[in-house]
């Protein structure tokens, strides 16, 4: 009987994170749990614990410190990641570059690019090491394309999408697997953040259309971790029908 992996997922207190944990608990995954928020993580926990074995780790992925003593805290049981799933992310406010807000910049950079980077430092040498895992950062549509008033935060994932091209080649030496997600419109707490709490703008974001739900980006995660050892999924684009591109969306009024 072959041992549980183990996949380490950042963000996992609702949206894509917290849909992502549940799936992977019905598939024998064994699941660290990471996020800002530790009562969330603590419910989430007893919710799938008849499902799976279950670590949280509470830290905030801006702080480079807080990253490594939570990582590093791990139980020897629990150190051996297969699979990082690179997840926390967010979008804060919608403006010109020119009157953009430099606390938003620095929450999108710190989070998305910087957060991204400082867990993987920590989960990276070990895999190293093996000479086995499998990485997946979660992207966007904002990665591939630009958008108005989307600069910074389009900024960020092209960043990830960069960052996870060169993991793929500087990795390759080791047999780790290097998968980018892209979503489009997902409905989750994302543009109640982006919006500081406007629910009805946020709202109105998904109106008219059906858009993805974070199901089906853990759908996606889960079919790119269970292909055959020879098979990666490199790089995936998903959209909801009704979206064809960054700014194109068909909405039924």
């Amino acid at each position: 009987m072959s041992q549980k992996r183990i996949a380490l997922i950042t963000g996992a207190t609702s949206g894509i994170g917290e849909a992502t944990a549940w799936l992977l608990a019905d598939h024998d995954f064994k699941l660290i749990l990471c996020g800002r928020r530790k009562d969330r993580l603590e419910s989430l926990k007893q919710d799938l614990k008849d499902k799976t074995e279950v670590t949280v780790l509470s830290f905030d992925v801006r702080d480079k410190k807080e990253v490594a003593a939570a990582i590093q805290s791990l139980d020897e049981n629990w150190k051996q990641i297969d699979i990082l799933i690179n997840n926390a992310g967010n979008a804060h406010g919608l403006a010109p570059i020119q009157s953009g807000s430099l606390e938003d910049w620095d929450a999108m950079i710190d989070i998305n690019v910087k957060g991204l980077l400082y867990v993987s430092h920590e989960v990276l040498p070990g895999m190293v090491k093996r000479n086995q895992g499998h990485i997946i950062n979660l992207g966007s549509i904002a990665g591939k394309e630009a958008y108005p008033n989307g600069n910074v935060y389009c900024a960020s994932k092209f960043a990830v999408d960069a960052i996870t091209k060169g993991m793929r080649i500087d990795l390759n030496a080791h047999g780790i697997k290097v998968t980018a997600i892209h979503p489009g419109l997902v409905e989750t707490e994302f543009s109640l953040v982006r919006f500081k709490g406007d629910e009805e703008r946020a709202s109105s974001v998904y109106k008219g259309y059906e858009p993805l739900r974070p199901e089906d980006i853990a759908d996606m995660i889960l079919f790119a971790l269970t292909r055959p050892a020879h098979v990666v999924m490199a790089d995936l684009v998903v959209l909801p029908v009704a979206q064809a591109s960054a700014t194109i969306v068909k909405k039924e009024l």
